[in-house]
């Protein structure tokens, strides 16, 4: 089992998880997260133009059984891509064992 862990856009959001959908991905948690990059934003307020490092983003956790991983990557490049400087990044890792906490189960039928 793998744990992908995304930060995107948030304006992307939407079809990312229409993306993750399609390719049967039906369960992850996200939330709103504030970061730092190499993205400036510019804002103007009062005819004065600034720029700040912190950008909003959406963080998505997802976990997956091996052989959805890369439909699962694929489907959130695809959806997520924008082409310019702070699309986001995925990050992947392995998981060891997973639970179902209402039966008590383990294992990657879990995920189902």
């Amino acid at each position: 089992m793998k744990k992908v862990e995304a930060i995107i856009r948030k304006s992307k959001f939407s079809a990312v998880k229409k993306a993750l959908h399609k390719v049967g991905v039906n369960f992850f948690s996200y939330w709103d997260v504030t970061g730092l990059g190499n993205e400036k934003i510019g804002h103007v307020y009062r005819g004065v133009s600034y720029s700040t490092s912190d950008i909003q983003r959406r963080y998505l956790s997802i976990v997956v059984n091996d052989e959805f991983l890369d439909v699962t990557v694929q489907a959130i490049i695809e959806a997520g891509k924008t082409g310019e400087v702070g699309d986001g990044k995925i990050f992947v890792s392995n998981i060891e064992e997973v639970y179902r906490i209402r039966t008590g189960e383990k294992g990657g039928n879990t995920l189902n």
